[in-house]
């Protein structure tokens, strides 16, 4: 009587629980208490039912039952969906097929996103593609196939797939694409041994940095290919240059190292069969998809190099011969922050940290790529960073690392833009917004109502001038009265190259040459510039052999970079000038009469100073329209001495170069 009764209560245990999972409790593998922990963990974690009871039983789960499950399984998946299952363990599947669709149609980003697996292609009409999914109700996914499947002409067959199934064949597809690049470094390795047995000469990598350096560099077993890459990551650290182009030509491969701001040849022209295997090696490294051939893909590499972490920011760009790599080097510990440290003229310093030191309102900063904006703005914000004062700041990417700041990366794909995050930033109670950029319309306009409501907000505009930087917000649309309510000034700049002082030659200009520049040359022609001594490659060789090749710039003539800046601090004049809808000409002919330095003007003090000479400026600023308006503005208020024909300021009463009365022109 007592067996009959333990039975039943046995049996009304058993009766909550799926066909399977009494199977489990019948077989002996699990008994009821065990199951109802390990049903109570999965519907807590979401584990599979089978890896939870392995755990708590300590036991593996016989094969019939583990089958049993995943026909169970499949069942459900199948009902659940209403589309067919897929067992691999009993369909074939052609691994070539799905290597080949991944490689060609379905990138191997968007398998891994919705986690599906194109299977095989089928020309019956209509034609299809049959893809396994985890999920096939996504809708994002049926999306995104559809219209890469609609250019095609390809419509889309949906089957239902197991999570474990999906990452057995992808990670059979991943193991594919290693050993096929393991394949091709080691054809790589037998092909061009001799074509790089003379790199070793030209990288000149110090023995000592490269034992200090994670690159690898020490290795002397390490593939060519890879032996490369890192001799060229070395080289452009120890040149201190600030971007590596790899770029693949009809018939070579040329490398190319940006220094100073311009571009020049790395290393001798290296044979074409290796590209494939040079910039696989740059995605492998900076973690992007090496299959996808077809669409730009940016990437990052951190390094340790003597003692300190580099970064290099990576871009790939499809072109005719071959994909091109470019690598832009964020080395924040060769940077000293600090607007006295970048900002030569007083005058324009001492107003630059006059706007900086404001509670509120909106400073703009412009110039091309890569004339230092980023570097300007933190060093405003390092003016204003202390413990009172809360900073954020939205990047895209983050280059700078400072203390006390919150910094948010831009992440569009999350949705997380410019003008999400700024917006965010505004219910974070905030002192200081500084916003990498602003490119469109809502970050511009959100900045400037940030301006007008309480916060100093520092950005960039892509613009070649101070005076630009209205014109450009009004193209975006934003209203004149809001950018002159807002607005505290502009700062625009450039990057020249500093002239070495160690070789650098001396010279009287011409009056030539100095009136093409704008310059008195009965002021100006007893002054001493400097042309900077640049030697051709083969006089650098020879140089080098006889031991006069100069120590600091290596033959180049020129070492390091200064800052050019133009300062257009917005006055009540300019103001009215902004909400009358003024042009640029006429709002920077008046800053210039309200002193305003031009960068034209700026970089010609550069040049009397011996910093830099006048064949930097003119390939960096001497297109600059500042010129015009110097003189439009000087014939207001200039006077010309009578005595040797100088220009004298209107505080002048006498000349100072020969003493003659002034007199108006």
């Amino acid at each position: 009587m007592t067996n009959s009764s333990s039975q039943r209560r046995a049996l009304v245990v058993q009766s909550n629980l799926s066909p399977f999972e009494n199977k489990l409790v019948q077989s002996g593998y699990a008994n009821n208490d065990q199951m109802k922990q390990a049903l109570a963990e999965c519907r807590k974690s979401g584990r599979p039912l089978t890896q939870v009871l392995v755990d708590i039983t300590g036991q593996a789960l016989p094969p019939d039952l583990l089958r049993q499950y995943k026909k169970q399984q499949l069942f459900e998946l199948k009902i659940l969906y209403g589309v067919e299952s897929l067992d691999p363990e009993v369909t074939q599947v052609a691994t070539n097929q799905v290597s080949q669709l991944i490689d060609s149609l379905i990138p191997i980003e968007l398998c891994r996103r919705y986690r599906l697996v194109p299977l095989s292609q089928s020309d019956k009409q209509p034609p299809f593609v049959l893809v396994a999914m985890v999920d096939p109700d996504n809708l994002d996914a049926q999306d995104d196939l559809n219209r890469i499947l609609r250019g095609k002409g390809l419509s889309l067959q949906r089957l239902v797939i197991t999570l474990e199934d999906y990452q057995r064949l992808i990670s059979k597809y991943l193991d594919e694409q290693v050993e096929r690049q393991k394949q091709l470094d080691q054809q790589a390795k037998v092909d061009v041994k001799s074509d790089l047995e003379g790199l070793e000469s030209l990288a000149e990598a110090d023995e000592q940095d490269a034992a200090d350096m994670d690159l690898d560099a020490a290795d002397a077993e390490a593939a060519p290919i890879i032996a490369l890459v890192n001799k060229i990551l070395i080289k452009a650290l120890q040149l201190g240059v600030s971007d590596i182009h790899i770029e693949p030509q009809e018939e070579t491969l040329r490398i190319r190292f940006r220094k100073d701001g311009v571009l020049q040849q790395a290393f001798d022209p290296l044979p074409k069969k290796i590209i494939p295997a040079v910039t696989a090696r740059f995605k492998i490294i900076s973690l992007l998809d090496i299959a996808e051939r077809r669409v730009p893909q940016d990437g990052r590499i951190r390094r340790i190099y003597d003692g300190r972490k580099i970064d290099f920011r990576v871009s790939t760009l499809p072109s005719r011969y071959g994909e091109k790599v470019v690598l832009r080097i964020l080395d924040n510990s060769a940077t000293q922050l600090g607007l006295d440290k970048l900002i030569t003229d007083r005058t324009s310093l001492e107003t630059v940290q006059e706007m900086v030191s404001r509670p509120f309102g909106l400073l703009l900063v412009t110039g091309p790529t890569g004339s230092g904006k980023t570097t300007t703005l933190y060093s405003a914000l390092a003016e204003r960073n202390a413990p009172g004062v809360n900073i954020s700041t939205v990047e895209d990417p983050i280059e700078y690392s400072l203390p006390g700041l919150t910094q948010v990366q831009v992440l569009r794909e999350k949705g997380m833009d410019f003008a999400v995050i700024l917006r965010a930033f505004l219910r974070q109670d905030p002192d200081v917004i500084l916003v990498g950029e602003t490119r469109d319309r809502e970050t511009a306009k959100t900045a400037i109502e940030a301006a007008l409501t309480g916060h100093l907000v520092l950005t960039t505009l892509h613009t070649n001038d101070a005076a630009g930087a209205i014109a450009r917000l009004d193209e975006m649309g934003v209203e004149p009265f809001m950018v002159s309510g807002a607005l505290l000034g502009v700062v625009a700049q450039r990057l020249v190259r500093r002239v070495c002082d160690e070789c650098r030659l001396p010279y009287t200009p011409s009056p030539a040459e100095l009136s093409r520049f704008g310059l008195s040359s009965s002021r100006d022609n007893q002054l001493t510039l400097y042309r900077a001594n640049t030697l051709q490659p083969y006089e650098i060789s020879e140089a080098r052999s006889q031991g006069t090749l100069c120590p600091k710039c290596g033959g180049g003539g020129y070492k390091g970079r200064l800052g050019v800046y133009e300062v257009m601090k917005i006055s009540e004049r300019l103001q009215t000038m902004i909400n009358e809808g003024a042009p640029t000409e006429r709002l920077k002919e008046v800053a210039v009469e309200e002193g305003m330095q031009t960068l034209l003007s700026y970089s010609l003090n550069l040049v009397r100073e011996g910093y830099t000479t006048l064949e930097e400026i003119e390939r960096v600023t001497f297109t600059d329209t500042g010129l015009e308006a110097e003189l439009r503005a000087k014939r207001k208020t200039s006077l010309t001495c009578r005595g040797c024909g100088a220009e004298l300021q209107q505080e002048w009463l006498d000349c100072p170069y020969c003493t003659t009365p002034r007199f108006q022109d």
